[in-house]
């Protein structure tokens, strides 16, 4: 039925151990946002499992017509169209979401967008927001694998403004916004799941 859609093999892995640990962290959250949808295939299947709950897709605008379609066809009713939302722009979508996801962004954005996208936060969150991010990080400047070290290597010969971050970095920057660490989850292939409140 979606052949024709953009496809993303890696979502489809850890939609599922991600789900786990969402069911527990959304458990009382009524709306998110999720920063980064690209294919539409985590928020068509978060929302279908998290039916107590509104799940916002957004992405730049350039990827909203395939998403979008994703979603169309999805016609689940706690997923309304996606949202445009460039982390770098002042313009930010309406909304005071009290749960934000996000997946495999913050090694594909720079530095710099990264500190972007945390200092929007307050202007897009509640007061008791639930934070939950999920990627690869290294911890204390370290790499957690080879094929991690790997990634990060194949990442910077793309653009040397990419790259895996340090999980104390992203943590900082969370603080700085309210934010503390609750659960730092182990996830398949390297990665983890960050889970995160005020």
């Amino acid at each position: 039925m979606d052949s024709d859609l953009p496809f993303s093999q890696a979502c489809e892995n850890n939609k599922e151990p991600i789900l786990a640990v969402l069911k527990q962290a959304f458990y009382q959250t009524t709306t998110v946002l999720e920063i980064g949808s690209g294919t539409g295939q985590h928020a068509v299947h978060f929302a279908s499992q998290l039916t107590h709950l509104r799940w916002q897709a957004s992405d730049q605008q350039h990827y909203l017509p395939d998403l979008n379609e994703r979603l169309r066809r999805a016609a689940l009713r706690n997923l309304p169209q996606a949202l445009c939302l460039d982390v770098t722009q002042q313009q930010l979508p309406p909304g005071n979401f009290d749960g934000l996801f996000t997946a495999n962004t913050l090694h594909i954005m720079s530095l710099s967008m990264v500190e972007s996208m945390f200092k929007r936060l307050n202007r897009l969150l509640s007061e008791n927001a639930t934070l939950c991010i999920y990627g690869p990080f290294n911890y204390n400047g370290t790499f957690t694998s080879a094929s991690n070290q790997a990634f990060d290597q194949s990442l910077k010969s793309r653009d040397p403004a990419m790259g895996i971050r340090d999980v104390e970095q992203i943590l900082v920057l969370a603080e700085a916004q309210g934010f503390s660490l609750q659960q730092d989850h182990a996830m398949p292939a390297n990665n983890r799941l960050l889970l995160l409140r005020r």
